[in-house]
């Protein structure tokens, strides 16, 4: 009269035994989203990095960028890690590499 029903298909004593093939299974989907997220999100990221990189090196004078923060100047002078932009009319700053985003 009365059944049991067991949520995932039978007795707890022959879901237990699952084997080398369950156990790939499990750790399958993990290794899907971390593919995902290397292919979608790490890889073009390092990528944007290594052009940003590759365009802090190459600045020069006379070339026109912006900051971070913004500004748009044009580059007067590099000496070492920071750059010299003219921004207006006799008016420079001095500013970090890295804060350099890209030609303007």
């Amino acid at each position: 009269m009365w059944e049991v029903v067991y949520a995932m298909g039978g007795p707890p004593s022959q879901g237990a035994q699952g084997g080398p093939a369950s156990l790939i299974a499990t750790f399958v989907p993990l290794i899907l989203i971390f593919l995902v997220f290397y292919f979608l999100l790490i890889r073009p990221q390092q990528k944007r990095a290594r052009e940003h990189q590759r365009f802090v090196d190459s600045l020069h004078s006379g070339q026109k960028v912006i900051t971070a923060g913004g500004l748009i100047g044009h580059v007067v002078k590099v000496e070492g890690d920071e750059v010299l932009l003219e921004v207006g009319k006799d008016i420079r700053v001095r500013v970090h590499k890295q804060y350099i985003s890209g030609p303007a």
